[in-house]
């Protein structure tokens, strides 16, 4: 009986996967051990004593993240407390009730209105009402770069013009130049589903993570803007050579900037998932599987849950994929000219 070709290239992939999958799982925690979105030891009180009623860690939290001008961290609390506040707001009322002038707790109101605006039918009109309260959370502390993180993506929501949002990324960065969250927000109302084009969002993108400074999450957005550019399913199958080769080097560059940071640090994660996305999407499964191994347990709902309501789910499978595809490819036995088993594939 003959063999055919793609039979035994078939039959070998098997063989591969059966020899490698073993070894290359090795650096991966279990399924069961990788968690959704964990909060970090200095938010984790804060959300637990929320659940109780108590709103003073989340208050203290946030008040030392702003004492510290931790504008990044500040951030990132405040959409973790927010997405609790969402359906359990009762300790948010009472600090207010209790401090209603704290800057912030009126960062939180503000963020809470412009999270529910956006889930309305009626979008813009909502977003359009609570602008008072971007403004109150902006004026309770001016050096906060935050609130203006809210106006750009309140700007977004109600089709301001270019020059409003201009003037808005104005005062934002004149607080903080590198602040990750508003580059995002720029960076979404570039982009080619909102006010811009693909071209335009790497344009931008590339530019700010030139400027970045070193090891700054900024130096993501290129890979952010190759995420926008893989989820158009208008352009699928038609990308120019120009734009793969812009999202590969937004890979590259994320791939440095991943390596910056020690394996299972919580604080790189969501990029490192997004890069893991992007790697996968682009084929580049050795690049794909490291990132994974880097992440460790700290999968990040975004960018999984853009594409699947299963984030954790779509996280797993493409993980599982990149670790197969990576055994498939490894040759069963690597031979140096005087034919003598090599490194740890012999």
């Amino acid at each position: 009986m003959v063999c055919t070709m793609p039979l035994l290239r078939a039959l070998l992939s098997t063989a591969r996967r059966f020899r490698h999958s073993p070894r290359l799982s090795a650096g991966l925690p279990a399924d069961d051990a990788v968690l959704l979105d964990a909060p970090d030891e200095r938010l984790s009180p804060a959300l637990v004593a929320a659940a109780l009623g108590d709103y003073g860690p989340a208050a203290k939290l946030l008040a030392t993240t702003r004492d510290a001008t931790d504008w990044e961290n500040r951030d990132r609390y405040l959409g973790r407390l927010v997405m609790f506040a969402h359906n359990r707001d009762g300790w948010l009322i009472d600090w207010l009730a209790g401090s209603p002038r704290d800057p912030d707790a009126l960062l939180v109101k503000a963020q809470l209105a412009v999270f529910r605006a956006w889930e309305s039918p009626a979008r813009a009109e909502r977003l359009r009402e609570v602008g008072p309260l971007i403004t109150a959370a902006a004026d309770a502390d001016p050096r906060d770069p935050v609130p203006w993180r809210l106006a750009l993506d309140h700007a977004r929501g109600t089709h301001a013009t270019h020059t409003v949002f201009e003037s808005l990324w104005e005062q934002a960065v004149r607080r903080a130049p590198h602040h990750y969250g508003c580059h995002i927000a720029a960076l979404r109302y570039l982009s080619a589903a909102w006010y811009g084009s693909h071209r335009e969002c790497f344009d931008f993108a590339e530019r700010a993570a030139e400027d970045a400074v070193p090891d700054s999450l900024v130096q993501a957005l290129p890979v952010r803007a190759a995420f926008a550019l893989l989820l158009d399913e208008q352009l699928a199958g038609r990308t120019s050579s120009v734009l793969e080769e812009r999202i590969d080097l937004a890979a590259d560059l994320a791939i440095g900037l991943s390596g910056a940071y020690r394996p299972n640090d919580p604080w790189p994660a969501e990029v490192r998932n997004l890069l893991a996305y992007v790697l996968v999407a682009r084929g580049r499964w050795e690049e794909a599987l490291e990132q994974f191994t880097l992440i460790g347990p700290h999968a990040t709902s975004f960018p999984w849950s853009s594409v699947s309501e299963d984030a954790l789910g779509l996280f797993l499978e493409a993980r599982d994929r990149a670790r197969l595809q990576v055994a498939s490819s490894t040759p069963l036995r690597n031979r140096s000219g005087h034919g003598r088993p090599r490194g740890h594939y012999a």
